[in-house]
């Protein structure tokens, strides 16, 4: 199996700060991958360490087996906020990445791209929406004919029905290629229909990765008699559990052998999962710590 990105005890540290510590992570080639976590948990640093902006503090990254340097005309990157020229027009824009991308670019579906969408080329993209600036930057990256496409935060500002035709853009393009992508993002129902492997980032570490399938088939939620301490026949480890006076609700991983049968066993969707592992290894304030003294 082909692995498109690899880390190895992979960390970035500024000052004392670790951004990132410890990651070890395998996308395999041909996925779409969801890079999910928490404001500050690591995945813009992530991201710019496979693209190659940073140099690990610690342990290594490749992509597709090599440094992302000498990967990098393989990488395609849409950085938060979707930075682009603001005086150039789209056309403009395409002009110049081919000028500065000669190994491989594709001129003509960016354009064919853009013209679809309806966006003009002759206008300045500072003067265009959030929603086309989005797509002009998706459709640069994509005219680089990218193995491995990088997606930071690309759709958080977007309207429902611009994150929408984006997300609509970005499965075309990669049902028409075999371009792996990396997704950051907090939208969880769009990554749900979009994306197969799955990566969650919690205070600098990775909490979770794998097929999305998999994960999925390996938790449920459990509804039941209140719960102790003692073990539940069929369960590996309760990852969060909620309680009345009555009876517990439990989000579980799966273990050997079927569920006490005084159980009720329900699917989990990825947002129970993803919220389950980031409430869990989220450090709690003690009440103290807020109290105001006169």
């Amino acid at each position: 199996m082909e692995l498109a990105v690899e880390a190895a005890a992979l960390g970035k540290r500024y000052g004392r700060t670790w951004a990132l510590r410890d990651c070890a992570l395998a996308v395999p080639a041909g996925r779409i991958a969801a890079l999910v976590g928490p404001n500050g948990a690591g995945k813009t640093t992530l991201l710019h360490l496979v693209v190659g902006l940073l140099k690990p503090d610690a342990g290594e990254v490749r992509v597709f087996g090599r440094p992302p340097r000498e990967a990098l005309p393989d990488i395609g990157f849409v950085a938060q906020d979707t930075p682009l020229y603001r005086d150039f027009t789209a056309a403009e824009l395409v002009t110049m990445g081919g000028k500065l991308n000669r190994r491989r670019w594709d001129a003509a579906l960016a354009r064919d791209r853009l013209g679809l969408l309806g966006i003009p080329p002759d206008k300045p993209v500072g003067k265009l929406s959030g929603g086309q600036r989005a797509q002009v930057a998706l459709a640069l990256a994509l005219a680089k004919r990218p193995r491995l496409l990088l997606l930071d935060e690309p759709i958080a500002s977007l309207d429902p029905l611009a994150r929408r035709e984006f997300m609509q853009t970005l499965m075309g393009a990669v049902a028409e290629s075999e371009t792996t992508v990396l997704l950051s993002s907090h939208l969880l129902a769009d990554l749900e229909r979009s994306c197969d492997h799955l990566i969650v980032l919690q205070r600098s570490r990775v909490r979770l990765a794998g097929p999305v399938d998999e994960l999925l088939a390996g938790f449920r939620t459990l509804t039941g008699p209140q719960a102790g301490s003692a073990a539940i026949d069929g369960v590996a480890e309760v990852v969060r559990a909620s309680h009345t006076e009555r009876q517990s609700t439990l989000l579980v991983r799966r273990g050997d052998g079927p569920i006490d049968p005084l159980w009720t066993e329900h699917e989990v969707t990825l947002e129970d999962v993803v919220l389950a592992h980031l409430a869990e290894a989220e450090p709690r304030v003690p009440a103290s710590a807020w109290e105001v003294t006169a």
